[in-house]
């Protein structure tokens, strides 16, 4: 009976290490997005994460939220300065996402300031 217990408790840590090695390592996708940089704040209750909202149409008809690790401190300040401005961000797609890193599956890794295409001034 001992060995039995023994060897369900170790395949259910072995299950839960490899399941928090894939969340934590495994991406879906990745790629470029643009459009307007609408919001950047800092939320949560017991988990303050960084989340931001950019506009992808026409009067804010498609907006791709996303997530700011804590760790990517030069994407944070490039998105406060950036906000409201046209901006092109790269991204990461998670299969899954942990509490302490935000509430999005999207995770900004890069961002830079482009030129909107629908200038009218």
């Amino acid at each position: 009976m001992k060995k039995f217990i023994l060897i369900t408790v170790s395949l259910l840590i072995a299950g839960f290490v490899s399941y928090f090695l894939f969340v934590y390592y495994a991406t879906y996708s990745e790629g470029v997005r643009a459009g307007e940089l609408i919001k950047v704040s800092k939320k949560g209750v017991m988990f303050k994460t960084w989340e931001g909202e950019m506009s992808q149409g026409i009067a804010g008809a498609q907006i791709f939220s996303f997530s700011v690790l804590d760790s990517d401190k030069k994407v944070i300040e490039d998105l406060k300065q950036l906000q409201g401005q046209y901006v092109k961000v790269t991204y990461i797609e998670r299969y899954r996402t942990f509490a302490w890193w935000g509430d999005s599956h999207y995770f900004v890794t890069s961002v830079t300031k482009e030129k909107a295409p629908f200038n009218f001034r």
